[in-house]
């Protein structure tokens, strides 16, 4: 669970300052990353034992992801996936604390509305990598009501985080009116790998 405290911290009001006056890059620094939207992504995530490499080359709308794995006992073959848009953030943790880590890849789509994504996957047993699975936030319309992208994640403590303003029907997309609502999510095991749900919603 996310603690009050860690609510109002530092990290977290930047992501409110990024969302209202830089929204483009609310990701990033709510993941505490020096923002890789130009020059391409280049990241290294290390967490018992496991490396995770981190490549992108952020041109255009659409972009090639790799994530090259090392470590791992087993298969260590490269995972490449096609993004809508740029990465912005990666981070690496043990959110079901098994002693094997996941590999978290944060997104955010071109224009206006800078949706964001996440791409994630986890270490078996130190041995393989299964896909994380994030159930798509558009399906529960509790959770996205007045949610018009400009969302950003980021792993605090044994969560993983979303964030984003809601925006009320006569806001612009750049001036949502609403309040912050933060969605966090706890690690499961899935029928087919691991599963992201969501056990917490707050909003202020």
């Amino acid at each position: 669970m996310v603690p009050n405290h860690m609510i109002n911290s530092p990290r977290f009001h930047l992501l409110r300052l990024a969302t209202f006056s830089g929204i483009a890059f609310a990701s990033s620094i709510f993941a505490g990353e020096t923002p890789h939207t130009k020059g391409g992504f280049d990241q290294k995530c290390e967490l018992q034992g496991i490396t995770f490499h981190i490549t992108c080359a952020n041109e255009g709308s659409v972009n090639h992801l790799r994530i090259l794995p090392s470590g791992l006992t087993l298969d260590n073959k490269p995972i490449e996936v096609e993004v809508d848009g740029s990465v912005t953030g990666a981070e690496v943790a043990d959110l079901n604390a098994d002693g094997s880590p996941e590999i978290y890849v944060y997104t955010q789509s071109a224009g206006s509305g800078s949706y964001a994504s996440l791409i994630a996957y986890a270490a078996n047993h130190k041995k393989s990598i299964t896909p994380v699975t994030l159930p798509d936030l558009t399906k529960d319309k509790k959770a996205s009501n007045g949610y018009f992208g400009h969302d950003a994640f980021a792993v605090v403590e044994n969560r993983l985080v979303r964030r984003f303003p809601l925006y009320k029907q006569t806001d612009t997309n750049t001036k949502p009116s609403g309040k912050i609502r933060q969605i966090q999510y706890r690690l499961e095991a899935g029928e087919a790998g691991w599963i992201l749900r969501s056990d917490k919603v707050v909003e202020y």
